[in-house]
């Protein structure tokens, strides 16, 4: 397969727009000297927040190739950040995209957390140099037909319908598509809706190449009602953030100790 990032060499530094910034700092980098400090908005709700992804579980279904190797850099900084990496996609459509794909841990993305991301990815990659051409890195959530990737989102998502495919042929087919219908130990559970009769399969995760949701009217009703609880959440947040700011700046100083005393 040929490279889809061939060209000259050259890299791209997302723009994006300054945020208040207080005293929190997340050390980017490998064991040894970081590669740079970030430093982040503070508060209790950020502290749970980044502990909460931290913690988190892996992805069962990766990406082969170049997309891998972007990953194995990028994964660490999201989680550091508090987020979950989803997916890493490398395309050569109208020049080279590297697209980073990654959420909450509730499953939410705002464009700040977008924003947040790129500020601290693109140093990352542009030291790390994994792709020797240039790119534009482009930071996104998982939409709402979203690519399916841990055990957690196939169990969120029960009652939908999804499309599968196998990294190799299942009952003499890769490809499915039906309602999810649980999860079974390490496996999916899927009523198929693409059967001549109805039939139920139980496919394992770690043997799926690619999980993705099918747009209908009910996942489009769920994705808005979680729109709305992320910004109250993210609401509560600021308004937090400024409290804690104005206590700050009030919280009276001890007066500098005198000399020999």
């Amino acid at each position: 397969m040929p490279d889809p990032c061939a060209g000259t060499r050259n890299r791209y530094i997302s723009r994006v727009t300054d945020t208040l910034i207080t005293e929190w700092v997340l050390r980017v980098g490998p064991a040894g000297p970081a590669l740079f400090c970030y430093r982040m908005p503070t508060g209790d709700t950020l502290h749970k927040f980044a502990a909460s992804a931290a913690a988190g579980e892996p992805r069962l279904i990766t990406e082969p190739g170049l997309p891998a190797r972007v990953a194995a850099i990028v994964e660490p900084v999201v989680e550091q950040l508090g987020y979950r990496l989803v997916r890493i996609r490398v395309s050569g459509a109208e020049g080279c995209t590297v697209q980073v794909m990654a959420e909450r841990p509730d499953g939410t993305m705002t464009v700040e957390d977008c924003e947040m991301v790129s500020r601290a990815l693109s140093p990352v990659l542009d030291v790390a140099d994994p792709i020797d051409r240039a790119y534009r890195l482009e930071i996104s959530s998982p939409g709402i037909d979203r690519p399916l990737v841990r055990k957690s989102d196939f169990e969120r998502y029960t009652g939908h319908i999804a499309k599968i495919e196998t990294a190799i042929p299942f009952e003499g087919r890769k490809r499915f598509r039906g309602v999810l219908a649980g999860i079974e130990g390490e496996a999916v559970r899927i009523r198929r809706d693409d059967a001549g009769e109805p039939a139920e399969v139980l496919l394992p995760i770690e043997e799926m190449s690619e999980a993705k949701l099918v747009l209908t009217d009910d996942l489009v009703t769920e994705a808005l009602r979680r729109e709305k609880s992320a910004k109250r959440d993210a609401r509560a947040a600021r308004r937090e953030l400024r409290r804690e700011e104005r206590h700050s700046r009030h919280r009276p100083q001890r007066p500098a100790a005198k000399g020999g005393e």
